[in-house]
């Protein structure tokens, strides 16, 4: 049996770490027979008022530190759970990144998340989920 490459985008949110749980449960009952990598993509389109005043390596690493934050639940998870994982950080368009790396990392499906963060980010990563459904070659699977 060939193993199942899983991609698994977090936010930090409860949904993309209850998503992290099922893979890691996921992983457990295949028993190791899939690679799973974590993704953090951040729109930096927010950030185009700040780029006058602040340096673009400042940014990147602000956003570095956030993903890295956002990544370490979901990376607790997976390695108490003996999951092998590697992890990307992307900036730019969030659905568009993790529909790209899942097709250049040939993907066989996408696990992620319902929800996001909070409040207003509910929509957006709720939308984000939807356009991720929507548009991938892979089966995608929403996790509350």
């Amino acid at each position: 049996m060939k193993k199942l490459k899983i991609l698994l985008p977090v936010d930090g949110s409860k949904s993309s770490l209850n998503a992290a749980k099922y893979v890691a449960k996921l992983a457990k009952d295949l028993q190791s027979k899939c690679t799973v990598t974590l993704i953090s993509v951040h729109d930096d389109i927010g950030l185009g008022h700040v780029k006058e005043f602040v340096s673009s390596s400042v940014i990147d690493d602000y956003l570095r530190e956030v993903s890295e934050k956002e990544l370490r639940g979901a990376q607790k998870v997976l390695a108490a759970a003996g999951v092998k994982h590697s992890m990307v950080i992307k900036r730019g368009n969030v659905a568009t990144e993790i529909i790209t790396l899942a097709n250049k990392e040939k993907s066989d499906m996408i696990v992620m998340g319902s929800k996001g963060r909070s409040g207003i980010l509910d929509t957006v990563m709720g939308s984000i989920a939807q356009k991720v459904s929507s548009n991938a070659k892979q089966p995608v699977l929403l996790v509350k």
